[in-house]
């Protein structure tokens, strides 16, 4: 959760939920679905009182992936991740579009391109902060290497990818030419449960 000290804000992510449905439901071309897809996302992750505590807590040897909800037809899920300070993943692939929405703290982005059978950096690093939106798409840049940008504190990010993210084969990959397939999963065995009204409606 965020400082404060009050119950999440559930309402902000059960709209976005029903507004991004309503998205992939419309629009099936990549291009308009992300344009779109990023200013829902940008205005979850312009504030932070609505993640479930469940779903932000660090790991102290590596990052989390906690799924926050899967589309029951396979078309979009949405998770945190949670980094804990220093924390950095492998350089990576996707294979399906991926929006990026930064939470809280700030994570640093290096895309990669392969040369000459080495995968090398690709333009600058980047830093998102609070608020700011990264695309990852297989038809753009989808390969990078991400990691907290904070030595001394946590960072989540939100991300909403066009898969079950879990499930995804996906690869990972050295700056040799060498790669290994992987499935990433899910840190948890639990959903947090956003669903339950009662107590809202009981105010």
């Amino acid at each position: 959760m965020s400082a404060s000290s009050t119950a999440p804000n559930l309402a902000r992510l059960r709209h976005f939920l029903t507004e991004f449905s309503r998205l992939v439901e419309h629009f099936h071309q990549e291009k308009p679905l992300l344009e779109k897809g990023r200013r829902l996302l940008s205005e979850l992750v312009r504030h932070d009182d609505w993640l479930p505590e469940i779903a932000s807590v660090a790991h102290p040897q590596h990052y989390q992936q906690h799924l926050l909800y899967a589309d029951p037809q396979g078309r979009f899920s949405v998770v945190s991740f949670v980094w804990g300070p220093g924390q950095q993943t492998p350089i990576h692939n996707h294979g399906v579009w991926g929006l990026i929405g930064m939470l809280r703290g700030a994570e640093t982005s290096q895309f990669y391109a392969k040369v000459n059978g080495r995968w090398l950096p690709e333009g600058e690093a980047t830093t998102l902060s609070p608020g700011e939106i990264e695309i990852v798409t297989p038809s753009g840049q989808d390969v990078h290497q991400v990691s907290n940008a904070y030595d001394d504190r946590v960072s989540v990010s939100i991300h909403v990818y066009g898969a079950n993210i879990g499930a995804v084969h996906r690869r990972v990959f050295t700056t040799d030419g060498e790669e290994k397939s992987f499935i990433s999963g899910y840190s948890g065995a639990f959903l947090p449960n956003i669903w339950d009204l009662s107590k809202e409606r009981a105010v």
